[in-house]
């Protein structure tokens, strides 16, 4: 390739400069309208040691180069084709949605642009458009004039960045202590975050990063509709605190992640402020009831001091796209850092890199404006409120079915379930496990799996509006038939 040629594989600006780009794009889309057109199942079956094998063999050399177009080819051929397919009606294991064909578009402006929303000057717009919708986010959940937030890669990232700065915060105003200088110092032994005994695991996640270690972590015991319970929570926590110990944080979760779970917020919000607690709700699942008629649900999410949500569940979007909230956007300062080449204390425009621990960071913002512009809340709110009462219509189908067993009432868009016929014998665990592993490799349904009170069960995530009930039907049907004939 000579200096030239390489102008090829980049956009040009002027007249003519993005038509190699266009017709590449037109090249992905008629691979994917094929793909998506002549999709039989969630996965195509192929044995997942020859799928290792082939993809193992492929040549990276100098030599091995090829035209566009015939890569692209292969990618459908060789990857696509044996990827998960999110949009059929038996891949319904987790959180993860089909994506609205709005955020699609939006996600070929921001790849195409590849702006980065660290620095204003690495954006422009796009930064005017974030700061927009997350106000708009902020009012949407309640929260007062003040709040702030950013966006995140998801869930994870939300989670630890709103516990460090719970830490950082609670540290600095109780003890003019500043962690982000001196480390955690004496205090590393004292430190505790409360949370539901069925918390996201990325609640232990962020306190091992923090330095705490996971033992920092008091779970609260939950009730049988997998929430906290809220009666123990006082009691726990004048323990901690009679023990010499600093319970700086309580997280809520609003939307487990196998029960679906809504702990009780506005009790948990008085707890939090009668200890002086950060009170942090994860609502990276359940916070789209915001949109629908079961929003009441969410109550007291609005006393909280942080909030998590995630757009790439159930607000529809393609991965990744999530948000951390602030009620008092002041408290981002305790994620601030200083660059001279980045975000000086001289600019007037703003940055967005003061406020999270990324620097590069793609525009997901977009994904929710055009979202909100061209699909609408009303909208959205009617889907988030389908799915919740297609999942007790499937919960009856369960229950009714002589081969299966419900496990849990649905609280959200999961089902917990098992397989309980003649085929499973004595170690229904056990089957259950080698059922879903058969189900996935085979290519026949893609369906979670996860332990609730010791057993195992499988898990259904209801994610797509488009289905029907007809859809579960066949999927259960199914299910109980690849279940006797399993060896």
């Amino acid at each position: 390739m000579s200096d030239e040629a390489w102008f090829d594989q980049f956009i040009q600006l002027g007249a003519g400069g993005a038509t190699r780009y266009g017709a590449a794009m037109q090249a992905c889309t008629a691979q994917l309208t094929t793909l998506f057109e002549r999709v039989t199942g969630p996965y195509s079956g192929l044995d997942p040691a020859e799928l290792l094998r082939r993809l193992h063999a492929v040549d990276f050399s100098a030599t091995s180069v090829r035209p566009l177009d015939d890569v692209l080819e292969e990618v459908s051929r060789d990857i696509a084709s044996h990827a998960i397919v999110v949009q059929h009606p038996n891949c319904i294991a987790h959180l993860h949605t089909p994506p609205l064909v709005s955020s699609l578009a939006a996600e070929r402006f921001i790849a195409a642009q590849n702006l980065s929303m660290d620095s204003w000057d690495q954006s422009g717009a796009a930064t005017f458009v974030e700061q927009k919708v997350v106000g708009h986010l902020c009012g949407l959940f309640g929260y007062p004039d003040g709040a702030d937030g950013v966006f995140t890669s998801g869930g994870t990232q939300s989670n630890i960045m709103a516990l460090l700065m719970a830490r950082d915060w609670f540290l600095w105003e109780r003890y003019q202590y500043r962690v982000q200088f001196n480390g955690l110092g004496a205090f590393a032994e004292r430190l505790r975050i409360v949370a539901s005994a069925k918390s996201h695991f990325t609640v232990d996640k962020a306190a091992s990063v923090m330095g705490l270690g996971e033992k920092a972590v008091v779970k609260v015991p939950v009730l049988d509709d997998g929430s906290m319970d809220a009666n123990q929570l006082d009691a726990i926590v004048d323990q901690l605190l009679a023990d010499g110990l600093i319970a700086f944080a309580l997280v809520g979760t609003a939307g487990t992640t196998d029960h679906g779970a809504i702990d009780d917020l506005g009790r948990l919000a008085a707890v939090a402020r009668r200890h002086g607690m950060w009170f942090h709700v994860d609502g990276a699942y359940g916070s789209a009831l915001i949109l629908g008629e079961e929003r009441h649900r969410l109550a007291g999410l609005e006393q909280s001091d942080s909030l998590t949500v995630d757009f790439h569940k159930m607000w529809f979007q393609a991965v990744s796209c999530g948000t951390l909230l602030l009620r008092e956007g002041t408290r981002f300062r305790h994620l601030l850092y200083k660059s001279e080449y980045l975000n000086r204390d001289t600019d007037d425009l703003p940055n967005l890199v003061d406020k999270t621990l990324s620097t590069t960071r793609r525009f997901d913002a977009l994904k929710v404006y055009v979202m909100l512009r061209a699909v609408g809340t009303e909208v959205l709110g009617r889907m988030v409120d389908h799915l919740l009462r297609q999942t007790r219509k499937v919960a009856d189908l369960v229950r009714l079915h002589s081969g299966f067993e419900l496990l849990a009432p649905p609280r959200l868009s999961t089902l917990l379930f098992r397989y309980v016929g003649h085929a499973a014998g004595g170690d229904m665990d056990a089957f259950n496990r080698r059922l879903r592993a058969h189900l996935l490799t085979s290519g026949q349904a893609v369906l979670g799996e996860t332990t609730i009170a010791g057993r195992a069960a499988l898990k259904l995530t209801l994610l797509n509006p488009c289905l029907l009930m007809d859809d579960f039907d066949r999927l259960l049907s199914m299910i109980a038939d690849a279940a006797e004939r399993l060896d």
